[in-house]
């Protein structure tokens, strides 16, 4: 009929539409927070390790099992495992019906590890200096040369950090795996004499002069002159260890002063120090 009005032309529908039907909402992004991942007990081992290592738990601290199973997210079987393994490391006391402690090694004990490990790491400066390759040496130059800058700048910790890497370094280009792993179960029963050296006045010139010779005997491919140069540079540390221990039982510090004094710098400088990689290799200098 003339002059009437058209009908309204219809709304397009988005496509996969109903008519009459509500479209579906869009899905809404997952708002519940996902579960951490159940940590393995090696996991767990390698970090209550590191703990140990870095001197976050003493000597003598006990180690309760609940405590540590929330700490490292895992349930009390794994942490009694890891407190096994721990144990066979040497790390840890276990005492039937009275649980377990963080290991303190006396003295005395310090200094026969250290005997220990002057036999082992000798035998990687060795190895060292047969199988090193050139790029291992200047790397392991390079690190001797930031020591020395480090003790021009009397940076007693980040000396005592590159002493860390050395070590480390030379023992990687050994490729002498079964002592590298002997190694490792020896070196975190020294943190707690891990800086008492080198606050010994004029023991760092010392050290920096001996671990010069392990690098010169392995970059000149001298295995005889390497195994000597450390076997010499690890007796004068643990000379230097049984020298302070003497002192501090007669009450004055490795450096001269009271016992107090050269304690509370020992634990100034441990809290102060971010052990990250380094506590991961021997600091007595």
């Amino acid at each position: 009929m003339s002059g009437a009005t058209p009908p309204p032309a219809s709304t397009p529908r988005p496509a996969g539409t109903t008519s009459g039907l509500a479209q579906s909402s869009p899905p809404q992004p997952e708002t519940t927070p996902r579960r951490r991942a159940a940590r393995s007990a090696d996991e767990a081992y390698q970090e209550l390790r590191r703990a140990i290592y870095r001197g976050e738990l003493m000597p003598n601290e006990r180690l309760i099992e609940v405590e540590l199973a929330a700490r490292l997210q895992v349930s009390r079987g794994v942490v009694r495992t890891v407190l096994v393994r721990l144990g066979q490391d040497g790390l840890v006391v276990l005492t039937p019906n009275r649980g377990a402690h963080v290991r303190l090694v006396t003295e005395e004990q310090a200094v026969e590890i250290l005997q220990v490990r002057a036999v082992l790491e000798a035998l990687t400066a060795r190895q060292a200096a047969l199988n090193a390759t050139d790029q291992e040496i200047g790397a392991i130059r390079r690190i001797l040369n930031r020591m020395s800058q480090k003790l021009e700048q009397d940076d007693l910790l980040g000396y005592s950090e590159g002493n860390a890497n050395l070590h480390a370094s030379i023992i990687a280009a050994a490729r002498h795996e079964t002592t590298a792993g002997l190694i490792a179960g020896l070196r975190a029963q020294l943190v707690r004499f891990q800086y008492r050296t080198i606050l010994v006045p004029g023991r760092a010139a010392q050290s920096l002069g001996e671990h010069t010779a392990i690098v010169e005997a392995i970059a000149n491919r001298d295995p005889d002159a390497a195994e000597a140069a450390m076997r010499r540079h690890l007796g004068h540390v643990e000379s230097t260890l049984a020298n302070t221990a003497t002192a501090l039982r007669h009450g004055s510090g490795p450096s001269g002063g009271t016992r107090a004094a050269g304690d509370n710098r020992a634990a100034d400088d441990n809290r102060a120090y971010d052990s990250t990689s380094a506590a991961d290799s021997t600091r007595t200098a």
